[in-house]
């Protein structure tokens, strides 16, 4: 850990050291461990979309994104 107080040489730079201090030694939340970790990645479905991208044969459902969108954002909307 750096010594902030060492390196500004002030009163401050002790304060951000001990929030920092503690920040490191408080529990992680699931939120914060899974922002961590990085989002979950499907390197098979990816090479799949990239495959087709590649070849043209790619299809964009707007309609399907559009609904989905509407449902994720306006649950009542869907019933």
């Amino acid at each position: 850990m750096i010594d902030m107080a060492r390196t500004t040489g002030t009163k401050a730079g002790a304060a951000a050291a001990k929030t920092v201090a503690a920040e490191e030694a408080a529990p992680a939340t699931p939120a914060a461990l899974l922002a961590a970790e990085g989002a979950p990645i499907d390197s098979g479905k990816v090479a799949s979309i990239k495959a087709a991208l590649e070849a043209g044969t790619y299809k964009i459902d707007a309609q399907a994104i559009a609904d989905r969108m509407i449902s994720l954002d306006l649950p009542e909307a869907s019933k």
